[in-house]
């Protein structure tokens, strides 16, 4: 299965989960690519110490997953991504969403 995670949230377990939901699916076999949307491009600052956002998506972009964050929604936080969350576009998500068998939002 293609399977693809549109994140929108900023809240550090919500988040968090997401990243596990995507691992787990690599480790079963299917595809798994994540969108970050609004304010899911801040994911990378919601490391708390009970949710470690960033550890799960190392995990998740080791285990073969593909990461995107919506470019638009970097500059509006005058953010230029990073090698972990690198930039991309309206097409990259509508591409996600047409090559994806099963599309998840959180």
């Amino acid at each position: 299965m293609k399977l693809g995670i549109v994140i929108h949230s900023d809240v550090p377990e919500t988040v968090w989960n997401a990243f596990r939901l995507g691992s787990f699916a690599l480790h079963q076999g299917d595809q798994a690519k994540v969108f970050l949307l609004a304010r899911g491009v801040e994911c990378e600052s919601l490391d708390t110490a009970q949710f470690k956002v960033t550890e799960q998506m190392q995990t998740f972009v080791d285990a073969g997953g593909e990461l995107l964050a919506c470019g638009t929604c970097l500059k509006l936080r005058q953010s230029a991504g990073s090698e972990l969350c690198p930039p991309s576009t309206m097409k990259d998500l509508h591409d996600l969403v047409k090559e994806s068998d099963r599309v998840v939002t959180f």
